[in-house]
């Protein structure tokens, strides 16, 4: 790995950080801890230094919302998802770096413009009604959503094959299932508290079952790990201030901002 000088310790450190608040507040600003590391690193050194320390904010974030997950949710996802992995960890070892960070770069330009799509169509269909991306019919509560009805459960299972193996291939390739996984909630119909809860026991067995196939492709290494000891202090801290943001952040504010970055951090990638 190439030594990185002291700006780019800052751009990591900052990374880091959003690590933390990304797991406790806005997801959508992991994808910017995703564009800083693999601009300061090779995009596969740079997906091997980072995933410890998402799953360092992966067991802050279970710590703080283990009891809004939605389980039949995560369940229904799970297999599709696992199904990406292997399809990621087959695509890493084949290409090289510049292929694997625009693929990633495309594939979540592609959700966002799914995701704004189907909220176009919700709101036209409910007479110009901003349902801010959640199905009509759902009942919100912080831990979820109200079970659906027999085409509505179809339709989330469609998409929950979908969304999986984005999410799945994504997470393996460059640590970016993030976003797919956002839009996925989002979509859903889940609140704050639900959608971070899901999401957070969502990426802790994910990044559990990433690990052995990272360390197998030589992802993670002695040097990745000793620049993870330097930024590891970060991500609490960032976990820390994510959870004093979160309950100042309304839904409507919250789905925008993961859009936005989102957004931001793809274009980023295709560079």
């Amino acid at each position: 790995m190439t030594e990185p000088g002291i700006l780019q310790i800052g751009a990591l450190a900052a990374a880091a950080l959003l690590v933390g608040v990304s797991k406790t507040a806005v997801s959508g600003v992991g994808a910017i801890s995703v564009a800083l590391f693999a601009a300061v690193l090779p995009a596969k050194q740079s997906t091997g230094a980072l995933l410890p320390l998402l799953l360092v904010g992966d067991v802050l974030a279970v710590s703080a919302y283990w009891r809004h997950a939605d389980w039949p949710a995560l369940l229904r996802l799970l297999p599709s998802v696992a199904v990406g992995v292997l399809l990621g960890a087959v695509f890493v070892a084949r290409v090289d770096d510049a292929v694997m960070r625009r693929t990633i770069g495309v594939l979540l330009l592609t959700i966002v413009a799914h995701h704004l799509w189907q909220r176009r169509r919700t709101r036209t269909a409910n007479g110009g009604t901003d349902t801010t991306g959640a199905p009509q019919g759902r009942t919100h509560t912080d831990c979820g959503i109200a079970s659906p009805g027999a085409p509505a459960a179809r339709a989330q299972h469609g998409r929950a094959l979908a969304f999986g193996l984005i999410a799945g291939f994504a997470t393996m390739v460059a640590n970016a299932g993030g976003p797919a996984m956002s839009l996925y909630l989002l979509s859903a119909g889940f609140t704050m508290l639900g959608f971070l809860g899901t999401a957070a026991w969502f990426f802790l067995i994910v990044n559990l079952v990433k690990l052995p196939f990272s360390v197998g492709l030589g992802l993670i290494d002695t040097d990745a790990l000793t620049l993870d000891a330097l930024l590891v202090l970060a991500v609490p801290v960032g976990a820390f201030l994510g959870r004093v943001a979160v309950h100042r952040i309304d839904q409507a504010l919250f789905e925008r901002l993961v859009l936005v970055f989102t957004t931001l951090s793809s274009v980023n990638l295709l560079r």
